[in-house]
């Protein structure tokens, strides 16, 4: 049946994706027995789906269907931003990554990772803001909706502008009806400040503090990508932990992607890999934050996010300290793998 289900077709275009949600479908979900918790709401597992595969609403209720209970409305902005030139998507071979990898080949066929190259692209905060109400009134009321949003340079902009543009997002995106707000701080295929602020701590606070203040109480995490060292961490954690209520790690590992002829690709510039390759790295990152947290006392979870694609990925997260996991490339590929990760729970806890 899973090749049946339809999916993110990477030979076509983000706009023809965008354009070809599927329906929900009508399929039995294993439960997962225990009490589970995301940012302080009970939901009836640790699964989800971070912020990049579900486009629209419609790409949201369908993935909702399939087993996983908080559902990511791909990152959105003041203003609306088209997709980067295909590939968007593009396969790799390579093995576990922890940083400063370059040069990776491009693969014909998808091995379990792939460079993600889009942008960040927007539709218009009205198209966006009246799909997010719709979505809300359509998702069953035990699923959870969390919104991503980003910021927007303009010219002239300093610091405070761009804190004020995420506070804005996040509240319009409140108002319409999201559960959870996401801010992302991390993209690799975006040179500007918007794509990099978890690795400018004070920058980050600033922006965290604004959001904190547009959405009241509303439960909010910070996505972040790959950090490679305790020095790193600590100081990024010191600015936001008053603010958030979690961390979304890891977004992605970056490196240089060479295709058939060696040449490389993306205009010589890193994208970020998503999928298999980044599981070991993201499970050390959560094991580190989840040192920090304790040693700080600090009130904020984890979601772990990297290369899951199985119950024994998500359990090693769990141990590691995440309170949930958060799937994208491995359903992308496979629309049921949270289905059979729920299947594989109940066979694990006989």
């Amino acid at each position: 049946m899973a090749e049946s289900l339809p999916r993110y077709d990477r030979r076509q275009t983000y706009q023809w994706n965008y354009e070809q949600p599927p329906p929900p479908v009508e399929i039995e979900i294993p439960p997962m027995a225990g009490e589970w918790s995301f940012c302080g709401r009970r939901v009836s597992s640790p699964l989800g789906i971070a912020a990049g595969p579900l486009l629209n609403g419609g790409w949201c209720l369908y993935y909702a269907s399939l087993g996983f209970d908080v559902v990511t409305y791909k990152t959105v902005r003041g203003v609306e931003r088209e997709c980067y030139a295909p590939p968007n998507l593009q396969p790799v071979s390579c093995a576990d990554l922890h940083g400063g990898e370059s040069r990776l080949p491009a693969s014909e066929t998808m091995q379990g990772s792939w460079a993600v190259s889009f942008g960040m692209p927007s539709k218009s905060p009205d198209v966006w803001r009246a799909d997010i109400e719709q979505t809300r009134k359509q998702l069953p009321g035990e699923k959870l909706l969390s919104v991503s949003v980003v910021g927007t340079v303009q010219p002239g902009w300093g610091l405070e502008d761009l804190a004020q543009d995420y506070a804005r997002c996040a509240k319009w995106a409140l108002d319409a009806g999201a559960d959870c707000i996401e801010t992302n701080f991390s993209c690799p295929n975006v040179a500007t400040c918007d794509g990099q602020l978890y690795q400018q701590p004070e920058a980050a606070r600033v922006v965290a503090q604004c959001v904190r203040q547009s959405i009241g109480q509303t439960p909010y995490l910070a996505k972040i990508g790959h950090v490679a060292s305790a020095d790193e961490a600590r100081p990024f954690l010191e600015s936001v932990q008053e603010y958030v209520d979690a961390l979304a790690t890891t977004n992605s590992v970056a490196a240089t992607v060479a295709d058939s002829q060696g040449n490389l690709m993306f205009e010589r510039q890193k994208r970020g890999i998503c999928g298999a390759a980044t599981l070991e790295a993201s499970l050390a990152q959560v094991a580190m934050f989840a040192r920090h947290i304790q040693d700080m006392q600090a009130d904020v979870t984890l979601i772990g996010v990297g290369g899951v694609g199985a119950w024994a990925h998500a359990a090693r997260y769990l141990a590691a300290g995440a309170e949930a996991v958060h799937l994208a490339s491995a359903a992308m590929v496979n629309p049921l793998v949270g289905i059979e990760i729920r299947r594989d729970f109940s066979a694990s806890a006989v």
